[in-house]
């Protein structure tokens, strides 16, 4: 799923579509570096693993173009403590 993960630079976040909500990660760039602030997944989502597959995805966007990584987001930094391989 996580390939279903979008970039929305007008609205400084990543997004992922699930059963007809959006679930999504905020973020600051600065140079060469993305600070993740806030992940947001829709009440109806919880529990469905949404939340994780909407982080992977956007850490693999963020490493593919070669941005140093910075959890400001609890859910974001516990997964990425969870899976430092991808930032």
């Amino acid at each position: 799923m996580s390939s279903a993960v979008r970039d929305n630079p007008q609205l400084h976040r990543f997004e992922l579509d699930a059963d007809g909500h959006v679930a999504f990660s905020e973020y600051q760039r600065a140079d060469n570096t993305i600070t993740f602030m806030h992940t947001e997944v829709p009440k109806a989502l919880e529990g469905h693993g949404i939340g994780s597959s909407l982080v992977r995805g956007a850490l693999e966007i963020a490493k593919a173009q070669g941005l140093a990584v910075k959890a400001r987001c609890p859910f974001v930094a516990a997964y990425i403590k969870k899976h430092p391989e991808l930032v």
